[in-house]
């Protein structure tokens, strides 16, 4: 298993890159190619006392910041380490790709470097998040700020996929982002959507209100980019609001270290390092988004979420997926 990681994407970089491909070499059995300035990289290891020998390292010259225009990527910054990353994975010299940088450039060049998949109208962005009783996708959560409706529909279909193969749900239930639960909310794309995903070979069970998602109220969550991004940012937010709030309260109480474990787990449940990084789905070959601020830690499990996003070869499953939506649509034709 050949993972291909952008060694000067996010806040952390180069640093915390090697730290965590080094330890996913350890323990996942992977090889890791890291893209970037070699010298660079070299010093780091060495200014860090980091044990780089077991890594592949990729020359690239430059370094994609994350306020250029994401356009920029095809062209002014095509040496950049993100872009010779995305290369090597179209040219087969990798199985998938981890990126904490910019997000625009990722999808800007993930979808003309990478291609997406025959038959997808747009890679969507999507990201997994606890609720009470199990972890749920939201769908698209940036990566497509406007939608048509039979966009959502195919986000709906490769968040089901997903969820049923590398997140071990059975028949995962599949729910539309609304203001409210009658089918005849929302605006016309949300109402065009539902019409689309009702008919789909998914397991849809109608709208659901950002209040309901942290309950468990479904297993994927679609939505336009837009919608997506406000709702998982509001999900972060109360994350560590509640954490915040725990500290406080605990911190008067005398009890507080008999419940320091459940407020680290607690904690550890809200951890987006936890997860590693958003999918991109729709692109012929994976493609893993790391959070812009990823550790160690979330490197390493941004690796490992690539290994497994390749192992269990869910690309191939949205491809027969679909094939089945176009027969399906052929016949009721």
């Amino acid at each position: 298993m050949r993972i291909i990681v952008d060694g000067f994407g996010g806040d952390n970089a180069p640093l915390e890159v090697l730290k965590g491909a080094v330890l996913a070499v350890k323990n996942l059995g992977v090889e890791v190619t890291v893209v970037g300035d070699t010298e660079r990289i070299n010093t780091c290891a060495k200014e860090n006392n980091i044990d780089i020998s077991q890594l592949k390292i990729h020359h690239a010259e430059t370094v994609m910041d994350v306020c250029c225009d994401p356009a920029l990527i095809l062209k002014e910054y095509s040496n950049s380490s993100m872009a010779v990353g995305l290369k090597l994975l179209k040219d087969g010299e990798g199985d998938a790709f981890v990126s904490a940088g910019s997000t625009g450039a990722l999808v800007m060049g993930a979808t003309f470097i990478v291609k997406r998949l025959k038959g997808i109208k747009r890679a969507a962005l999507a990201t997994v998040v606890p609720t009470v009783d199990k972890p749920v996708m939201l769908l698209d959560v940036g990566a497509n700020a406007e939608c048509r409706p039979e966009m959502l529909l195919q986000f709906g279909i490769m968040g089901s996929a997903y969820m049923n193969l590398l997140m071990g749900v059975d028949n995962p239930r599949v729910a539309l982002a609304n203001i409210g639960a009658e089918r005849t909310k929302g605006r016309e794309l949300e109402i065009e959507a539902y019409n689309l995903l009702e008919k789909a070979p998914i397991n849809f069970i109608g709208n659901i209100e950002a209040r309901e998602v942290p309950l468990g109220g479904s297993d994927v969550v679609v939505s336009d980019g837009f919608t997506g991004n406000i709702l998982l940012k509001t999900y972060e937010g109360m994350g560590k609001f509640m954490g915040i709030s725990m500290k406080q309260m605990l911190s008067k109480n005398i009890g507080v270290l008999f419940l320091l474990n459940r407020v680290n787990a607690f904690k550890r449940k809200m951890d987006y390092k936890e997860y590693g990084g958003a999918p991109l789905l729709g692109t012929s070959k994976p493609v893993i988004k790391a959070h812009g601020s990823s550790d160690e830690k979330a490197f390493y499990n941004a690796i490992r979420q690539a290994k497994i996003f390749h192992e269990t070869n869910v690309i191939g499953e949205f491809s027969e997926a679909l094939a089945a939506l176009k027969a399906q649509t052929t016949t009721e034709e």
